[in-house]
């Protein structure tokens, strides 16, 4: 089936009416939140994982450089085959090839996208873009619930300063995402096509120039988003430096058009680094796997410093015995008790921090969690 220009404009509409780019959904999920609540042992509603540690960028600001945690393992398609069967038998619902890793540059890649939505999990993808190429369009696009593209600028001089790549792959990677926008206009795929700015004040220069490109490439969305640094603030971020470029954000998020949601992840940013909470109750409901293998609560605790915290390796071992085990659970309780303070022993800003103030809301009776009513957003076992 192929779009008019206006049908195409409707549906990409309708789409970003949906999506729900900061936050977290638990309340689409209240049959597992009720079931953490009795003590139960819950799979994750979200995993979020890299097929591999290798990237072929070089992004200042990548967290993955302080999470190197052990010996890398081979993820190869059986290991994948194992661990999302596994996945589908204990009830996980997504899986987001993320993390700390490129995982279009994995062998494994292709097959694990199609494997995973086979069984009935809903896969997704974080990229640089610089692999996927118009011949790759077909082999993950159909069976992908959101594809996006980290391209953290929107000039190729200052593409090529921030992520660590040359020029010209600033315009190879916008060919690939041009492509993409029209394979998938093409043969209506559901998938949602996005981009990513990771930025720090310093950056804010890019800030427009991402935004017009995002509309000019015709994605269902842009994001713009904090960096996140770790306890020791070892990549330097200024969170006290967000609030000069609030000006600029809303300028960008002005270029919002009925194809293109621009859109800035205004709570983490007005956190400036801080959290409210001091136990961690996300992990279970959304977990993160290194590209080594390693199972962790969360890429944060990925380095190896913080092995008391590491699980097991799903390269070694099945998913489902790791879940299982009492080491899986004794790591899991001992983030959420009073032994353990997510204000001075973690991060800023991680993966799992809506979750994490919903939760701790909910559980201290402040904003108590109920049932969603209405239509469900898009991606919404994306936590």
């Amino acid at each position: 089936m192929v779009h008019t220009t206006h049908e195409a404009a409707s549906a990409a509409a309708d789409v970003t009416e949906r999506l729900m780019l900061d936050g977290q959904k638990l309340a689409w999920h209240m049959d597992r939140v009720q079931a953490w609540e009795r003590g139960e042992r819950i799979a994750p509603i979200t995993i979020d994982m890299a097929l591999t540690r290798a990237c072929n960028a070089s992004c200042w600001f990548c967290y993955a450089q302080l999470q190197e945690s052990q010996e890398r393992k081979y993820l190869d398609t059986e290991v994948m085959r194992g661990f999302l069967d596994d996945c589908a038998e204990i009830g996980v619902r997504a899986v987001s090839l993320v993390s700390d890793g490129e995982s279009t540059l994995s062998p494994a890649f292709e097959f694990t996208v199609q494997y995973g939505r086979s069984l009935g999990i809903d896969m997704a993808c974080g990229t640089n873009g610089w692999i996927l190429t118009p011949d790759k369009a077909g082999g993950v696009l159909p069976h992908l619930t959101y594809l996006r593209f980290n391209v953290s600028a929107g000039t190729p001089k200052r593409y090529a300063e921030i992520m660590g790549l040359k020029e010209e792959d600033f315009h190879r990677v916008t060919a690939n995402i041009r492509h993409m926008v029209e394979e998938k206009r093409t043969n209506d795929y559901p998938v949602t096509l996005g981009l990513q700015m990771v930025y720090e004040p310093r950056d804010q220069d890019q800030l427009l120039p991402f935004a017009q490109l995002a509309v000019d490439l015709g994605v269902d969305y842009a994001v713009i988003k904090h960096t996140s640094d770790d306890e020791r603030g070892s990549l330097g971020v200024r969170y006290d430096k967000y609030k000069e470029t609030y000006p600029v954000l809303r300028q960008a998020e002005a270029l919002t058009t009925a194809q293109t949601q621009i859109h800035v992840k205004w709570s983490k940013i007005g956190d400036e680094g801080r959290r409210e909470y001091a136990r961690c109750f996300g992990p279970p409901f959304i977990l993160q796997i290194s590209g080594s293998g390693l199972v962790a609560p969360c890429g944060m605790l990925f380095g190896a410093k913080y092995s008391k915290f590491h699980i097991g390796n799903i390269a070694e071992e099945r998913f489902k015995s790791i879940w299982a085990s009492d080491r899986y659970w004794d790591v899991m309780n001992y983030l959420a008790s009073d032994k353990f303070d997510a204000r001075r022993m973690c991060g800023a800003l991680c993966l799992q921090h809506r979750v994490n103030d919903a939760l701790d809301k909910h559980i201290k009776k402040f904003v108590p969690l109920t049932a969603a009513t209405g239509s469900s957003p898009a991606h919404v076992n994306f936590l």
